[in-house]
């Protein structure tokens, strides 16, 4: 038998000791997660991986754990400061420890994780649907659909169970105003991975039957705020901005705007303020008719007493005979003017009738109504553009990293220390002197 003949264990502890002499303690790594899988016992398996530049090839793979005492703190802080749950599909910067056992192969412990990198990544995807949208000349599409004087029939996105959507009801029945409307729910699921194929067919279905409805809302109370990257999809996004009814978001967070609220008609923060929007839609056209109907008053005076003048003076250069006719006249004029009166008096008490009368002969002032909260949500959508990581990094800004950790203060860094500058086009490595 060979003398340099090795057992499969001998070999692999070989390597170990190899990879255990020459590897550092720990590197920090950025990949892509393919799975995450939490067990009962705490831990977390996860698979990293690397995609080639063009396409979905695996360039590069690796198995990754993450121990339960770490896992215990990296979780919940990686959630918290991101705003997404540790999952598949992700963008992550970790610092890993390189180990190799004898039964399991090469693995990557997970010791520390970098949100940042996460966080850049999701605003770089949300920029990239964003820009797509407005290549493709749909971006503002809904947000140019006129918003109707009398938003009263209702299609609602929502999940059936959700206290946000009870909210919203109660909210639009029990107005003080007694204004009537009629919502109808097409239930959808908010939250998980079916989130963005059930609103889909849920604006679908509303499509079926647009002819019945003035607007939708698309409501969603509480929840947790990892979900939120459900409303951050190119197919959900392209959607909404091309429904030909005016589209109102109420997803119940405020810290930052999903690509939804971005391209629908108008964002508001929660269920209960989609219907107060709703309702003072409808508290402005009614003071804009009670307006208009004082108007109308004052101008039929005006024009009577004119007229009572103007017959005066005729009656004046007449002769007597005519004088009952003058007084006949006057007496018609003044019935005339009662009547107006009466009816004008009538419309602005009955509520129906004010809405009716608005529709008739307001309907100029909404189109500048429209241009004016397009032109503030464009100002907002370039405030956004104009903060993100991207930019920042054009205008010459950078990010000096240790270890990968932002430097903030320079008793940060100490002689010897390697340091990357983060700049608009790639990185510069230096050494503290």
């Amino acid at each position: 038998m060979r003398e340099d003949v090795l057992t499969l264990y001998e070999l692999n502890n070989m390597v170990r000791s190899v990879l255990e002499g020459t590897l550092r303690d720990s590197y920090w790594v950025q990949a892509e997660l393919s799975e995450v899988n939490p067990n009962r016992n705490g831990h977390c398996y996860v698979e990293f991986v690397q995609k080639a530049k063009r396409g979905n090839q695996f360039v590069a793979k690796a198995r990754g754990n993450i121990w339960a005492n770490v896992y215990a703190f990296l979780a919940p802080y990686f959630e918290q400061a991101t705003g997404q749950r540790f999952a598949a599909g992700l963008k992550v910067l970790v610092n890993v420890q390189v180990t190799f056992h004898e039964v399991y192969g090469l693995s990557l412990n997970v010791l520390d994780i970098d949100p940042t990198y996460t966080l850049g990544d999701m605003a770089r995807k949300r920029k990239e649907i964003l820009d797509q949208l407005e290549a493709e000349g749909v971006l503002n599409m809904n947000k140019e659909v006129p918003m109707p004087v009398l938003p009263q029939r209702v299609a609602v996105i929502s999940a059936p169970t959700a206290a946000g959507y009870g909210d919203f009801c109660n909210q639009l029945k029990n107005n003080p105003q007694g204004y009537v409307f009629y919502p109808k729910l097409f239930p959808a699921v908010m939250q998980g991975a079916q989130t963005e194929s059930s609103i889909i067919q849920a604006l679908d279905a509303v499509a079926a039957e647009m002819d019945h409805f003035d607007v939708v809302v698309i409501i969603r109370g509480g929840g947790a705020v990892a979900d939120l990257a459900s409303f951050d999809t190119y197919p959900l996004a392209v959607n909404v901005a091309q429904f030909p009814l005016p589209i109102i978001t109420g997803i119940g967070h405020e810290r930052d705007d999903t690509v939804l609220d971005l391209v629908a008609n108008t964002r508001v923060k929660t269920p209960t303020a989609a219907a107060e929007f709703l309702i003072g839609r409808l508290d402005e056209t009614s003071s804009e008719l009670e307006e208009l109907a004082q108007v109308l008053v004052s101008c039929v005076q005006q024009q009577l007493s004119d007229e009572r003048m103007r017959l005066q003076q005729l009656a004046a250069g007449l002769p007597v005979a005519y004088a009952r006719r003058r007084a006949d006249e006057e007496l018609m004029l003044d019935r005339f003017a009662h009547r107006m009166a009466v009816a004008a008096a009538g419309g602005v008490e009955r509520r129906k009738h004010e809405i009716q009368l608005l529709e008739q002969r307001i309907g100029f002032q909404v189109p500048l109504r429209v241009k004016k909260e397009k032109s503030r949500l464009q100002l907002l959508s370039q405030r956004i553009e104009d903060n993100s990581p991207e930019r920042l990094l054009a205008r010459g800004y950078s990010i000096t990293l240790k270890n990968g950790k932002a430097v903030t203060k320079a008793s940060q860094v100490k002689k010897g220390d390697l340091l990357v500058t983060r700049l608009s086009d790639g990185n510069v490595e230096s050494k503290v002197l």
